[in-house]
């Protein structure tokens, strides 16, 4: 089954970009017009995040993000053939923030969020850095597809750790000098032993683990933004989120991150993954012991 999913999909990877933009935009069209998919979380999400905008001002966002949705995967099948030349082209970096820690022979965090094209980013990120890179990722249930994204995903020497398994699979890199990739926006499964603090102005969760891993192991933290120069072009924006986690009163470098993150969803909006109900999860009193805003939590 892995053949019968790889072998098109690598023929189909050799085309040119230009040529896949095209079969794109006829997809994007259609899931806009005819099959909606996610189309009400998208636009439910777009008006929690910015309820100054007209609803209008809203559609325009949404078009814009689903065809960057379907880029993403366009763009996912090109990288299944696609050259050290192609990728750093079409993906570009300052890798200096990270540059003194590995220098002093210390570990490395990055905290990322679920923008476009994170795919691109992932075998990308081996050609610019020493650190060997390990992400971590969320197994796919289907066999054939979870072995076709682990081939994409390692290619270019980038480390998978299935997050189902992280304790145990990290065993073997944990004497090693690495830099951790950590998807930080993720909703936590367990809302009740989550962090808690307002995200575009909604009491939000966020999983404890990136900031605690952090904080443990005294690990510096990089933040990345994701951004289009072009399409099919990418560059990342670093900055060093903290020096030493272990520092800080507990909370505070998640409050940066999300701080950061938002300001960046908010630059790009069309470039954030809005089909996911990050707001699903309803604030409960229950939960004030949770709360590590700066602002006072909802009543």
């Amino acid at each position: 089954m892995y053949y019968v999913l790889f072998v098109p999909l690598y023929l189909l990877s050799l085309l040119p970009l230009r040529v896949l933009f095209l079969l794109s935009d006829f997809l994007s069209a259609l899931n806009w017009y005819v099959i909606g998919y996610r189309k009400k979380v998208v636009l439910d999400n777009l008006r929690l995040a910015f309820p100054e905008k007209t609803e209008q001002e809203r559609q325009v966002i949404a078009k814009r993000f689903y065809r960057n949705f379907v880029d993403n995967f366009i763009e996912t099948i090109k990288l299944i053939s696609a050259s050290k030349a192609w990728i750093t082209r079409h993906f570009v970096l300052d890798a200096s923030p990270f540059a003194a820690p590995y220098a002093a022979g210390r570990k490395c965090q990055m905290h990322l969020g679920h923008n476009f094209n994170w795919e691109v980013a992932n075998v990308a990120m081996p050609f610019y850095t020493d650190y060997t890179f390990v992400v971590v990722y969320m197994p796919i249930k289907n066999k054939a597809m979870d072995r076709l994204f682990m081939y994409l995903r390692s290619r270019t020497g980038s480390v998978m750790l299935p997050a189902t398994n992280m304790r145990n699979a990290i065993v073997p890199y944990r004497n090693t000098q690495y830099m951790l990739a950590l998807v930080a926006d993720q909703a936590p499964g367990d809302v009740s032993k989550a962090y808690w603090l307002n995200f575009f102005g909604q009491p939000t969760p966020f999983v404890r683990g990136p900031e605690s891993g952090a904080r443990v192991g005294d690990i510096p933290v990089v933040f990345t933004q994701i951004y289009k120069v072009k399409r099919g072009y990418y560059r990342a924006h670093m900055e060093l989120g903290a020096e030493h986690p272990k520092q800080l009163p507990e909370g505070e470098l998640t409050r940066r991150y999300i701080a950061f993150l938002e300001k960046g969803i908010r630059q790009y909006p069309d470039m954030w993954l809005w089909t996911h109900r990050r707001w699903k999860h309803g604030w409960n009193a229950a939960y004030q012991k949770l709360w590590i805003g700066q602002d006072q939590p909802p009543a």
